[in-house]
């Protein structure tokens, strides 16, 4: 029988610690994993018109890299409440420091349903954090720790739309709770789309054959000059290991996700309504589904509709149109023109805020 080849969010893939299982001859921590019933397919190829192919390579090396970003990497474990072979259960994940107020960034996956949220810094010592803010849309998280500003180096994110296939990266994290491992590749590809928690597309994410495996989760991808320019997230796997198939959400997603977390708690983003696909015969993005009640659907949006055009600029791809929308805000008012039957059309469409 033929494997099956599973994507996977990373700390649903592994790194659940079934811990603190404490009796009268003492503690036991195991390594427990998950059934594949908590897999699901998270990447697709998308066609992004004008991307770079070319390589930069040049930079630090490996060990400079590390020696420069591993004081602002950080170990978080998780505890998501009671275990079912008693004590408590934890997860671990990765991150890295934000900014000197203590700020940490993760995956949103790796504190979801989470009790309490230890972070353990580059000099071993942990201390515990509170959540600011997730956002399951784009699978990112802001954390706050309550440590000396002496101990906190915060990283600094590069521009992912700089980024070009080609180009040497590292990743640093915790797999399977070894802290500060560091692992090194190239940017494989670049406009993956990945599927967020809440199951919408998180676009140009970048693909890398950095190993990344369970507990990397949140993570910085770093480019050669140890700046970071992704968070690993999810990988492609056939054996539920890395296979050098991994995925990061973009530093520029981060970088808008974090300021709107770390301001008011929450993320908003403009919302259509709709179920995207690439148009098969020509530029545009086709309409899949429309979801009742939104404002598509007020608008008199129809499966088969094809978007051609949103606010006069011209749109070519499904995942352009996203990245158009994502670009507004809830409420905001835009032109859109869509083909149906031979015929243009152009109808104005008030932006909703998108649902959990």
């Amino acid at each position: 029988m033929d494997a099956v080849r599973q994507r996977i969010t990373l700390p649903l893939l592994g790194a659940l610690l079934a811990g603190a299982c404490i009796g009268a001859g003492g503690g036991a921590a195991t390594y427990a994993a998950l059934s594949s019933g908590n897999s699901r397919t998270v990447v697709h190829q998308v066609t992004v018109p004008d991307s770079q192919p070319a390589a930069n390579t040049s930079g630090l090396s490996v060990h400079s890299i590390y020696e420069l970003a591993r004081k602002g990497v950080v170990k978080i474990t998780v505890s998501t409440g009671a275990s079912p072979l008693g004590g408590s259960s934890q997860a671990q994940g990765s991150g890295f420091v934000y900014d000197s107020d203590g700020h940490v960034i993760t995956n949103q996956h790796v504190v979801d349903g989470a009790q309490s949220v230890s972070v353990q810094l580059w000099n071993g010592k942990s201390y515990t954090a509170h959540v600011v803010g997730t956002d399951a849309s784009t699978d990112i998280a802001v954390l706050k720790v309550d440590a000396p500003s002496s101990q906190l180096f915060p990283l600094t994110l590069a521009d992912s739309s700089k980024v070009a296939v080609g180009d040497s990266v590292v990743a640093i994290g915790s797999p399977f709770g070894l802290q500060e491992t560091v692992t090194s590749g190239i940017v494989s590809a670049l406009h993956r789309e990945m599927t967020s928690p809440n199951n919408f597309a998180i676009d140009d994410s970048i693909q890398t054959d950095a190993a990344i495996n369970h507990g990397n989760s949140g993570g910085p991808l770093l480019n050669a000059q140890g700046k970071v320019i992704g968070v690993t997230s999810q990988i492609e796997s056939d054996s539920g290991g890395s296979d050098g198939v991994g995925f990061a959400v973009p530093s520029d997603t981060i970088r808008s996700i974090a300021a709107q977390l770390i301001s008011s708690g929450k993320a908003e983003h403009a919302f259509l309504g709709v179920v995207l696909r690439d148009a098969s015969s020509s530029n545009g993005a086709a309409i899949s589904q429309v979801r009742s009640a939104t404002p598509a659907a007020k608008a008199g949006l129809k499966a088969g509709d094809v978007i051609t055009a949103l606010g006069g600029k011209s749109i070519s791809t499904a995942s352009q149109l996203r990245a158009a929308i994502n670009a507004r805000r809830p409420g905001d008012s835009v032109s859109l023109t869509y083909r149906r039957g031979g015929q243009s059309h152009t109808v104005t469409v008030k932006l909703a805020s998108r649902p959990a």
